[in-house]
């Protein structure tokens, strides 16, 4: 009866018309689509509809004439071509990668040992302490967070202190170009490590625990159920961030670049946001087609390397974006 029944409803399904379906759809999902229709509307109004302003990195944009009645650059990649031929191009290139990069081998293995760390902890109240102490420093402020690490950095802050501690000498390290980018990092770290670790730790809670009864019985220890258990259940979390990490390797926050670099360490610390930022915002004349020719070339290029980390972990493991 059940396989009758089946068959004859399948052909029915397959000869509706494609606005039938849509009826039917709306019928059975209504109330699916209201939820979803204000997430909708912000995305179409708020993300795509913005994207039509990218035309003016083609064209030599006057704000007084707007987008459709500003002149079109003649060659069509003007901005690009005196992007790549700027004298600081090589500069905003190299610490954009370098700090990236940086951020990357030391920022994003953080969280997964700080999840890995809370996992082993049996004392639920000890752990909740420390979860809540490390996630504190994400919801400060960021104007604040700078405003700390430079009292921090003073030639009379902590970090003098604890350093004539030892036997050092005090300085104002933001004001010294070879300290910046590890005080970049190790901030960044210190910002981000707890808020990052919670989608860790509810990978880890997903994990069965069976396994790890399994393992007990026949003689693992903790390391080893570490190594055999928990970082393969990981995995499929850590690849899939790492990708969406990669899509971002030319997106360096300028907020906190801009309230930490000075003269003395843009050799350092300037990087492809601010330039673009001072170019429109930074005294003279807004240079908005120049900076938005900037801000695609970079959408470009971390684009390129979103793909190309997702098809070397299609490759090389099961798990990727698409």
């Amino acid at each position: 009866m059940t396989t009758a029944k089946s068959s004859k409803v399948v052909p029915q399904f397959h000869r509706l018309t494609f606005a039938q379906r849509v009826i039917r759809d709306w019928k059975l999902n209504k109330w699916k689509y209201i939820l979803i229709l204000p997430v909708l509307v912000y995305l179409a109004l708020f993300c795509y509809k913005p994207m039509y302003g990218l035309i003016i990195a083609f064209k030599n944009y006057k704000p007084t004439r707007g987008i459709e009645r500003s002149a079109w650059m003649d060659p069509w990649y003007g901005w690009f071509e005196r992007f790549f031929t700027d004298p600081y191009f090589g500069r905003l290139i190299g610490n954009t990668f370098i700090i990236s990069l940086l951020t990357i081998v030391f920022g994003f293995p953080a969280p997964i040992l700080l999840a890995l760390l809370l996992n082993e902890i049996k004392n639920s109240k000890f752990k909740r302490t420390v979860q809540t102490i490390t996630y504190m420093p994400y919801f400060i402020s960021m104007v604040v967070t700078c405003a700390l690490i430079r009292v921090y950095c003073q030639q009379d802050g902590l970090i003098s202190d604890l350093v004539t501690a030892f036997g050092g000498t005090r300085q104002n390290w933001l004001m010294n170009s070879a300290y910046y980018r590890t005080i970049y990092i190790i901030s960044e770290i210190w910002q981000t490590i707890g808020w990052n670790s919670i989608i860790y730790l509810a990978a880890l809670s997903s994990i069965d625990q069976d396994q790890y009864e399994a393992a007990r019985i026949d003689g693992a220890n903790r390391f080893q159920q570490v190594i055999h258990i928990t970082l393969p259940g990981l995995l499929p979390t850590i690849i899939i961030l790492f990708i969406l990490r990669m899509g971002r390797i030319l997106s360096v926050g300028y907020e906190k670049t801009l309230l930490l670099y000075n003269s003395n360490t843009y050799d350092v610390a300037d990087i492809i946001s601010t330039y673009t930022y001072r170019l429109s915002f930074s005294g003279g004349t807004p240079q908005y087609s120049y900076s938005t020719a900037i801000g695609l070339f970079n959408t470009i290029v971390n684009v390129v390397f979103l793909l190309a980390t997702n098809f070397i972990s299609s490759r090389v493991s099961d798990n990727s974006l698409f």
